[in-house]
């Protein structure tokens, strides 16, 4: 099926709906015995709420490839779009071409280190323990390049 042309929104006055909407997939995983023991799970879930609205580019409620690739550009880590493909297929499972809340959530939440947690914590990371260096940024040479 084709997707309906989007048009890009005004902005702040989609968020209201989706982010009760993204409030209420939080609650359900705050019920859930799956996930009792994790702990500060009320506080990541209010940290992956933030992100993935962040990343939802089109107030769809879902991430689509787009939108993945320009999280990775944006973390400094962008992807081929094979790559992306996979990370997506990832974290749904190869079932859908978007990624739900519920999914994100649940990789964030998971054993699996999928290469969206692993980035999502590296940008944490860096976020908090990096000062910006400052002065011009090393050469890179390129037998450095991944």
């Amino acid at each position: 099926a084709m997707a309906a042309p989007r048009r890009p929104s005004g902005g702040g006055l989609r968020r209201a709906p989706q982010d009760g909407r993204l409030e209420e997939i939080n609650k359900e995983f705050l019920c859930d015995p799956k996930f009792s023991d994790e702990e500060d799970l009320e506080t990541k879930l209010a940290v992956f709420k933030e992100k993935y609205m962040e990343f939802d580019l089109n107030n769809q409620g879902e991430i689509d490839l787009m939108s993945v690739k320009r999280m990775m550009e944006k973390m400094g880590a962008p992807k081929t779009h094979l790559e992306l493909k996979k990370m997506i297929s990832e974290v749904t499972g190869g079932v859908s071409e978007t990624i739900s809340y519920q999914d994100f959530v649940n990789v964030m939440l998971g054993k699996r280190s999928a290469v969206l947690k692993l980035v999502m914590m590296f940008e944490g990371k860096a976020n908090e323990s990096n000062p910006k260096p400052s002065g011009p940024p090393p050469e890179r040479d390129i037998a450095s390049l991944p």
